[in-house]
């Protein structure tokens, strides 16, 4: 039993790192968009700094000291909240009545840039596997191991590339607005194809697959048929008595029980908060993102940068090999090239220049946040080792840091203005409002 000085110690340490956290964090994020980065590259570099990449490398070791062992598990528990809001975010924020109306250019970038960097992950998953089959001691299969890294490769930030192409006056191009509606279907795919790889790292045989597969089945319906409607009377009530003094709790009291049955189930708590912004209803959308979104984003964004600073304390840049650094030169060729002639051979096909094409792939290339939390999820399913990990973030580093300066490049400004006018807006995705503004900032 924890003596109660030691545990209010623990508690004080906690706060400390809290406060450093969220300092570090908002000095990085405003340093990065001062060059014109999303924030979030600068909140996953504070990560790393305070991690043993630097931080841990002073005399004294004050990584340890901020961020002892005992505890982490208070500061994984903020993290892990603030995540979960953050996902709900995504999504509610993901329109379905638009999304329903899609053109074949669309299907075809979606699939392409999820199918190719896909395959050449398995690809590069065999050429490592090796080096990285024993994962604290057990051996990792290779068909998960394949699998997590080839789902990891397929990945695009919706959220970062938002804020990108709203930087960028690409938001009411035809290329913004195929690279987003493809991003965010491909968003969808890809939580589908990471929690069947999920329940499949954690099913105990096959017949322990199966049963996932079952509940998860009768938890989607139940959400459907029974959370859906029941979340849509409460709305209406709430609209109709002109207050949602209380929504905002009620709907983070929703959030975390879906979070809550979907760990039961045996997939990862994050399917659960993002399952329940899809079912929770858009109308009145002025009320709800007054009164439901906005202050879940606010909150969302005092707690999420704790997790870049668990994920940090996972990255080890320092204690990298010579072969480490080979291995993710190899993760990266493979990212990038996949999305670029994933996403951009069928932008090709479908009318676009070779230069609009490949633009399309430079912004499929964005994977920011949505990267680190399907990292993080490998990581503490034991499917990933620290070192795989760290190539890892490095790559989801890298690629979506690359975007912004490239488009200049494959899209000169004059070129960019040009594309298309607001008369070609693109009915296909909803265009970033203030309020997707603070979601996208959420994420980077």
């Amino acid at each position: 039993m924890t003596h109660p000085h030691a545990a209010e110690a623990l508690q004080a340490t906690a706060i400390a790192g809290i406060a450093v956290i969220l300092i570090a964090g908002t000095a990085l994020a405003h340093a990065a968009r001062r060059i014109r980065q999303p924030a979030v590259i600068g909140e996953i570099t504070a990560g790393i700094l305070l991690g043993p990449s630097l931080l841990g490398l002073l005399p004294g070791d004050p990584t340890d000291r901020l961020f002892p062992d005992e505890v982490r598990p208070l500061l994984s528990m903020v993290a892990q909240i603030g995540l979960l809001l953050f996902m709900f975010t995504v999504g509610w924020e993901l329109d379905w009545t638009t999304m329903r109306r899609r053109k074949s250019s669309v299907a075809g970038v979606t699939a392409g840039s999820i199918l190719a960097p896909m395959l050449l992950g398995l690809g590069v998953a065999a050429l490592i596997y090796h080096n990285h089959a024993h994962v604290n001691g057990e051996k990792v299969p290779f068909s998960s191991f394949a699998l997590y890294l080839g789902v990891s490769m397929s990945i695009t930030a919706f959220p970062v590339l938002a804020r990108i192409l709203k930087d960028n006056n690409l938001s009411r191009t035809k290329i913004g607005a195929l690279a987003l509606t493809s991003a965010a279907f491909g968003d969808v795919l890809a939580w589908c194809l990471l929690a069947g790889v999920v329940a499949i790292v954690t099913a105990s045989g096959p017949s322990g697959f199966t049963d996932t597969l079952w509940m998860s089945a009768g938890y989607g319906a139940a959400m459907i048929a029974v959370v859906r409607p029941l979340l849509a009377r409460a709305v209406a009530w709430t609209s109709r008595r002109g207050t949602g003094l209380y929504l905002a709790t009620l709907v983070t009291a929703g959030i975390l029980l879906s979070a809550y049955t979907t760990s039961k189930i045996g997939i990862h708590p994050i399917f659960g908060a993002f399952a329940f912004g899809l079912v929770m209803p858009r109308r009145p959308t002025a009320l709800l993102e007054e009164k439901m979104l906005r202050p879940i984003q606010h909150a969302g964004e005092l707690m999420l940068p704790v997790y870049f600073i668990v994920t940090g304390l996972s990255v080890d840049v320092a204690g990298m090999s010579l072969t480490a650094w080979g291995e993710l030169g190899l993760i990266l060729a493979a990212a990038i090239v996949g999305k670029l002639f994933g996403a951009g051979l069928p932008a090709k096909s479908f009318g676009l220049t070779w230069r609009e094409s490949t633009g399309v792939g430079v912004l499929m290339n964005t994977r920011g946040l949505t990267e680190l939390i399907i990292l993080g999820v490998g990581l503490s399913l034991g499917v990933l080792n620290q070192t795989l990990f760290t190539e890892m973030v490095l790559m989801a580093l890298i690629t979506t840091a690359m975007t912004g300066p490239l488009l200049p490049f494959v899209l000169p400004r004059s070129r960019m203005d040009l594309v298309a006018g607001p008369a070609k807006a693109s009915p296909l995705v909803r265009i970033p409002g203030p309020v997707d503004e603070q979601a996208s900032d959420l994420a980077g």
